[in-house]
């Protein structure tokens, strides 16, 4: 498998910590399988809280290998941001989602998912699917 054709995934929080934290988590629970593409964009430019377009649109630029980019977010208003940039439609790539999906436990299905060089509908659906984990 090519490492060309993954889905990237970007990981969007108000705190650039928790989403570097998560990206890392993520990465580390998928394995020693193929290293997918994986980016934070968490916070400000200026490294306050809050959520920046800047910083998602660079991330998804990031990931892109052309398999689509999946993205999670943590709260509200990052939801927002991703749906206002694509709204705008030349943001973010032409093959981007916006993924409905738990941040942690769907970063880590979508991230585990993608490794296996899955489409961007699978890492979608199994980032979904992490609604459904019971816990107890």
């Amino acid at each position: 498998m090519s490492d060309d054709k993954l889905v990237g995934i970007v990981l969007v929080s108000h705190s650039a910590e928790v989403a570097a934290s998560v990206a890392e988590l993520a990465k580390r629970l998928a394995g020693g399988g193929t290293s997918v593409p994986v980016a934070p964009a968490g916070g400000t430019e200026g490294g306050g809280l809050g959520t920046s377009s800047e910083l998602i649109a660079a991330a998804a630029a990031a990931v892109d290998r052309g398999a689509g980019v999946a993205v999670l977010t943590d709260l509200g208003s990052a939801v927002l941001t991703v749906k206002a940039l694509l709204a705008e439609g030349d943001e973010l790539p032409s093959d981007t989602r916006l993924v409905d999906a738990p941040f942690v436990e769907g970063a880590v299905a979508a991230v585990v998912t993608a490794s296996t060089g899955a489409d961007l509908a699978a890492v979608q659906a199994a980032a979904e699917e992490a609604y459904t984990y019971r816990k107890i």
